[in-house]
């Protein structure tokens, strides 16, 4: 008999994806400058290191925040103990005023309407719990973060359709794809309950215009399902064109939607993983204007809460008006250095980037060096990238990119140093493809 149950025996968590075990080998031979200078380099995880002193530099000028003191008094104590599963409200009110800062102030967001929970992965998946039942179906353009195939898919039993995307449009969420990847899951007898977006994207590092969430919304009406806009990198955008956040798309179409279900079926995933570079702070959130959701997602967050200590620590933090708008704005001057580096150095050898004006990443065509059109020779160059020149960057088949050639690079999470060399490598693998000198 089995002594497991069936999701303890369960393999679709998605660990046997390239975009996982590139990570694993890297672990096995992590570079470090002096210790392994030949290790392999992590330019698969998007993660931003690039304005770690900024936030040191505030912890060192307020130490009663990290030290647990309020006045010059210790409320360790009071922090220690059991709190409400709705968490701290000056931490939800220094949180929704950071995501209105994002965006320029052209939305409001309430408080009350915020469910902590301990990241975007929690976040996600709790929405698929409230939203989706298990053998239903949500709609997910590609390309699309790796992740999504456990966060949206492993515990909850949900399945997702991609809305395929194609380098023709510059990957963009067209009416025919949404249309037909309805089709495709009413075909596979899938009732779809929503649509998930990235905005602006992983791993495109695009944002939605305002065509293309007005058509989003007009789909999600039409079908009478929900939309999910996650929306962790908003803070990342370097230049134009602006984010335009679901929020603020429904806002300019107010009274025309006055009197439709939209507000109830719209809602929106944040963490400050991404913008603040702190995810081992584990603190995302949902929001939403449904009350019933907001309702479940507070009960399911229990198991996965926002410590006290991180919320006060963070509530003092983005508090500091002056300092976050300072971080923000600095922060987006250093990512778009970043990605200038990291384009002009591959475009040096003749590989092309796609557009983009937001993330931690740039979406790559390697296309031109494929053996021929298919996901096994994007295989064999993204192992022979991996083992033969120390880099561990992730394919576009990790991301259900419907095109072979694409691959996603991330800048910043590494030295200046560290992403020189990185290029370095990048130019000789395409100077060994090539045949060039």
């Amino acid at each position: 008999m089995e002594t497991l149950s069936t999701k303890g025996r369960c393999d679709s968590h998605g660990q046997n994806s390239s975009y996982f075990l590139g990570w694993q080998e890297y672990e096995k031979n992590s570079y470090h400058e002096i210790l392994n200078p030949s290790g392999l380099i992590q330019m698969g995880l998007a993660e931003n290191q690039l304005s770690f002193d900024l936030l040191e530099s505030w912890l060192a000028n307020n130490p009663d925040a990290c030290q647990f003191r309020k006045n010059g008094a210790s409320i360790f104590r009071e922090l220690a103990l059991f709190q409400d599963y709705d968490g701290l409200p000056t931490f939800k009110k220094v949180l929704a005023e950071f995501m209105e800062e994002i965006r320029e102030n052209k939305v409001s967001f309430d408080p009350k309407k915020i469910v902590l929970t301990a990241g975007a992965t929690s976040a996600n998946e709790i929405l698929m719990f409230c939203i989706v039942d298990p053998g239903q179906a949500i709609l997910v353009p590609t390309p699309y973060y790796p992740g999504f195939d456990r966060d949206l898919k492993w515990r909850t039993g949900v399945e997702i359709v991609p809305i395929q995307c194609s380098s023709s449009s510059n990957f963009k969420v067209t009416e025919s794809a949404l249309e037909e990847a309805y089709q495709l899951a009413q075909e596979q007898n899938l009732t779809v309950k929503g649509v998930l977006v990235t905005n602006p994207s992983n791993p495109l590092g695009t944002t939605m215009s305002l065509d293309e969430l007005n058509l989003l919304i007009n789909f999600t009406l039409q079908k009478g399902i929900h939309i999910i806009s996650d929306e962790i990198y908003s803070g990342t955008i370097f230049e134009s064109p602006s984010f335009i956040s679901i929020k603020e798309a429904l806002k300019c179409r107010k009274k025309e939607l006055a009197k439709t279900n939209i507000w109830n079926h719209v809602h929106i995933v944040y963490s400050l993983s991404k913008d603040l570079g702190l995810p081992g702070f584990r603190v995302g959130l949902i929001y939403s204007d449904n009350e019933t959701v907001v309702a479940a997602a507070t009960k399911m967050s229990s198991f996965g809460l926002v410590s006290s200590q991180t919320q006060y620590l963070l509530t003092n933090l983005l508090s500091d008006k002056k300092f976050t708008h300072y971080y923000l704005r600095e922060t987006q001057k250093r990512i778009r250095k970043r990605r200038k580096m990291l384009v002009s150095g591959l475009k040096r050898v003749g590989v092309e980037c796609l557009k983009s004006n937001a993330g931690l990443f740039c979406w790559v065509d390697m296309r031109h060096l494929l053996s021929d059109n298919t996901f096994e020779a994007e295989e064999a160059i993204w192992k022979e990238i991996l083992y033969e020149f120390g880099l561990n960057i992730s394919p576009g088949s990790s991301c259900h990119c419907s095109e072979p050639g694409w691959f996603r690079i991330c800048f910043a999470n590494m030295s200046e140093e560290a992403l020189n060399l990185s290029i370095h490598r990048i130019n000789a693998f395409v100077d060994s493809k090539l045949g060039t000198c």
